[in-house]
């Protein structure tokens, strides 16, 4: 069974495997979520110079998941995968290899961003091109001022709660209806 989650990486420490293409994307949305990344491949591309990530350009070895929260992979080697998985395992750590869930701990959604507004596709593993190709079109459909959209209702809450009233009993949708329009998104 899966359960949609959403981790606080700020700050947290966590390892890449890998630095090609795929690692790249992987760290930059890593980054996003305030991740401390260190990286470790013996191969690195030109733009993870300008990442401002711990790179240590070498290959994987024994012992280098340890003191991490989170370890992904993205070195499309198996046995390094796997070496990997079983480390992280033995030492309870979460980890993720790239478009390989039976090394898996957990899946990653492809994400789409506007703000704080976050939607997220997954397969559970079971085609990685599909949640991208997903992915895609919502964001042709959520477009930037769904940032302003969600800092407006967040105002909106807010003022519930400076009254001391909750918000679990408002039917929101008429109001998210009225946001919408007034920010000229049609429904």
């Amino acid at each position: 069974m899966q359960f949609p989650i959403n981790l606080n990486l700020t700050g947290r420490r966590v390892l890449l495997v890998g630095a090609g293409r795929i690692g790249l994307r992987k760290a930059q949305q890593l980054l996003v979520c305030g991740a401390d990344l260190t990286v470790i491949a013996p191969d690195v591309v030109s733009e993870f110079d300008e990442l401002g990530v711990t790179i240590v350009r070498r290959r994987y070895e024994a012992g280098d998941a340890a003191g991490f929260r989170l370890v992904i992979t993205a070195t499309g080697n198996i046995a390094v995968d796997q070496q990997i998985f079983d480390e992280c395992e033995s030492l309870g750590i979460w980890v993720n290899s790239a478009d390989d869930p039976d090394r898996c701990t957990f899946t990653l959604p492809a994400v789409h961003r506007q703000g704080s507004v976050m939607v997220t596709v997954s397969t559970g593993g079971a085609s990685p091109a599909l949640s991208s190709y997903l992915r895609a079109r919502i964001g042709d459909l959520i477009g930037p001022e769904f940032a302003d959209i969600a800092a407006d209702l967040a105002a909106r809450r807010a003022d519930v709660h400076a009254r001391g009233a909750s918000t679990e009993d408002i039917d929101w949708r008429p109001i998210i209806e009225d946001v919408l329009v007034s920010h000229g998104v049609s429904q």
